[in-house]
């Protein structure tokens, strides 16, 4: 029997392999490598899951020639590929509680009559799972599997303030922050600082960052324990939403965020 265990989770938690199923190895390597916020080695796989290295480095090898993992840096570095994040985005987009989570969504749109959306964090992007339009006739149009970056989105400061500082200068030092507007904060100083506004209120603004006009509000849909992966927003063209009439619609993004939280925890008691 071998066994893979990660510091993020307690013996009694521990990723268990029984019998001898190369497939099931993988998969348990892939959840270790899946829970880190940072990249992996060789050595460091070898230290946490007590593998032999020549095993380790033989799964790795499979794993990085189907896409699943790729390597960074110099090489010696290991981080999940484009194809393993493309399924984790599929399984969020398509998830069974999608039904019972837009049923939430529309009812916040019915009840402050804008556009408003769910959406989970996608490496340095904010990733729009779901999305009900307003009826008024001026509105904004992004669908579902939308992205926009996490620097100029309410959405992406939430999820970026539940990082540390040195774990978001991982995820945004090696890329400039692009300038979508004259509004879009452009140096890692600048968010940082936004990032602790937000900290502070527990909601955000995206005050016409990304798009000329659009403004937006945004919560996090809490969790019990750990990290948030989704967040409820509205958005309205800036001539009627105004940051004094989106702070007016946060009890009701708030009511939902809870009401998103009851699904999902819901659904894991189910699994």
């Amino acid at each position: 029997m071998d066994t893979i265990s990660t510091a993020a989770h307690p013996p009694e938690t521990a990723y268990r392999v029984d019998g001898d199923t190369p497939t099931i190895r993988l998969f348990a390597l892939l959840e270790v490598i899946a829970s880190k916020d940072r990249f992996v080695t060789l050595q460091s796989l070898v230290e946490e899951t007590g593998l032999p290295k020549p095993t380790l480095h033989r799964m790795l090898q499979q794993l990085e020639g189907a896409g699943i993992l790729q390597r960074d840096g110099d090489g010696r570095h290991y981080s999940t590929g484009a194809r393993f994040r493309k399924l984790a985005e599929n399984l969020l987009l398509n998830s069974t509680t999608h039904g019972a989570r837009h049923v939430v969504l529309r009812r916040l749109v019915e009840e402050i009559g804008e556009s408003c959306n769910i959406t989970a964090l996608s490496g340095s992007e904010v990733l729009y799972l779901d999305r009900v339009e307003t009826a008024a006739p001026l509105r904004f149009f992004l669908h579902p599997g939308s992205r926009v970056p996490v620097h100029c989105s309410a959405s992406g400061k939430l999820f970026m303030e539940q990082l540390s500082p040195a774990q978001r200068r991982r995820l945004l030092g090696h890329v400039p922050l692009a300038a979508y507007t004259d509004n879009t904060l452009t140096s890692l100083e600048a968010f940082e600082h936004e990032i602790e506004r937000v900290r502070q209120a527990g909601y955000a603004l995206d005050r016409e960052e990304f798009l000329p006009g659009l403004l937006c509000i945004a919560v996090r849909v809490p969790v019990a324990s750990g990290r948030s992966t989704l967040a409820v927003a509205t958005q309205g063209p800036a001539i009627r939403l105004t940051p004094e009439k989106a702070l007016e619609y946060l009890p009701a993004l708030q009511r939902a965020a809870q009401a998103l939280a009851a699904i999902e925890s819901d659904a894991a008691a189910g699994d």
